[in-house]
């Protein structure tokens, strides 16, 4: 995946009904507005795909709705942008949760894509004592998205002995390509 202004958002096996338009805008809202100018590319895939990045890069071998790859501690340059790394998203996850949670495919791809941003930007829930959830809940209000996921696990920690809905992992970057 690379970063640029016209592919933010890199499509494969996506959902025909998803307005890609509107994804790319929302890519660059985030880009701009929450990573404050530093670049990041997301790929939506299908459940297949993130399986088998989930079990190359952190060994757990079933699929996920988000994956993030952070570049490292110092963002290099990209097409001449700062950037942060890459997003991956199963596009059949996310349509089960939105359905889960009520609302759109789209809204629930915008979710999984500032949850994988907020990871990029060094962001960990499980070990930051809530900075990650203060500030998704923030932003997710600042740009009119549903329920996070951070709150969705909460919310069903504290209400059910089930695991959470959603898993999902971030790898500090994916080995150097030749």
């Amino acid at each position: 995946m690379s970063a640029s202004d016209d592919n933010i958002v890199l499509f494969r096996r996506a959902p025909a009904e998803l307005n890609r338009r509107n994804l790319e805008r929302f890519a660059r809202t985030l880009r701009d507005e929450v990573s404050k100018g530093a670049g990041f590319t997301c790929l939506i895939t299908g459940d297949s795909h993130l399986r088998r990045l989930n079990r190359d890069f952190l060994g757990r071998d079933y699929p996920t709705d988000v994956l993030s790859f952070p570049v490292g501690q110092a963002s290099r340059p990209v097409l001449g942008e700062m950037a942060l790394g890459e997003i991956a998203i199963s596009a059949a996850r996310a349509r089960r949760q939105a359905q889960e949670f009520g609302h759109s495919l789209e809204e629930e791809i915008r979710i999984l894509m500032l949850h994988g941003l907020l990871h990029l930007q060094g962001m960990d829930h499980e070990t930051d004592r809530g900075q990650m959830k203060s500030a998704e809940s923030r932003w997710r209000r600042s740009l009119g998205l549903p329920v996070g996921l951070i709150e969705r696990q909460i919310r069903n920690t504290t209400t059910s002995h089930q695991p959470p809905t959603t898993s999902h992992g971030e790898r500090s970057s994916p080995e150097p390509r030749p």
